[in-house]
């Protein structure tokens, strides 16, 4: 697949717009993601760290966690004939930088009726984020990629997120993960959102997904 500069566009976009809505998300202070519950039980449980030279690296961190996880993740798409792709590497330098500017300019939120707006639209800005990205073609992400091997396996994308969502924060929850909320929220409708902005965005997407194989765009 060539990187022509439209499809550059909407990758980067959709990166751009994921990492938004996750922080919306965050900035909710009413819970935060699945796969972020799974990473924050997980780090709980890992207490190590390297020292190099006068400085010392925590490999127990969240943020580490997650790096190490979507190593973790990749391997999994092996049974489920995922390929790897720029777009999957770049998914987790642009929506992470996406999201920590975000973050930073959205001020703290005190009342709750703005929180919870916050919670119920942070779905679905990041359903339009994944369908533009991943309707790119140039790699989903390594946790989006579960979701689309999935459906390449025949296993609706409504059915197949959500699965993935409730099975990763039940992990994460018995680690020791906190559970808020927009959690719960997140975990049911993202898979669902995806589906129905990726028939009215990008029904060659949704189709092609149908069909068990990626558009080849050029």
């Amino acid at each position: 697949m060539r990187l022509t500069s439209l499809r550059a566009i909407r990758l980067f976009s959709g990166l751009i717009i994921f990492g938004i809505g996750l922080a919306v998300m965050l900035e909710s202070q009413l819970g935060v993601g699945a796969w972020e519950v799974f990473h924050e039980g997980l780090a709980s449980h890992v207490n190590l760290e390297i020292q190099i030279h006068s400085f010392s690296i925590n490999l127990g961190g969240v943020g580490v966690i997650s790096i190490f996880g979507g190593g973790i993740v990749l391997l999994l798409w092996i049974p489920l004939g995922e390929r790897p792709g720029i777009g999957t590497i770049l998914n987790m330098a642009v929506t992470g930088v996406a999201l920590d500017v975000t973050m930073a300019l959205i001020p703290t939120i005190n009342q709750l009726g703005v929180q919870i707006m916050m919670v119920l639209i942070a779905p679905s800005v990041v359903a339009v984020g994944t369908v533009l990205y991943i309707g790119a073609g140039l790699g989903p992400g390594p946790r989006d990629g579960l979701m689309t091997g999935l459906a390449r396996k025949g296993i609706p994308i409504p059915i197949g997120r959500t699965l993935i969502e409730l099975s990763v924060l039940m992990i994460g929850y018995l680690l020791g993960g906190t559970v808020g909320l927009g959690t719960l929220w997140f975990a049911f409708t993202i898979g669902p959102l995806i589906r129905l902005y990726a028939r009215r965005i990008d029904p060659d997407l949704d189709s092609s997904l149908r069909r068990r194989h990626y558009p080849n765009r050029t």
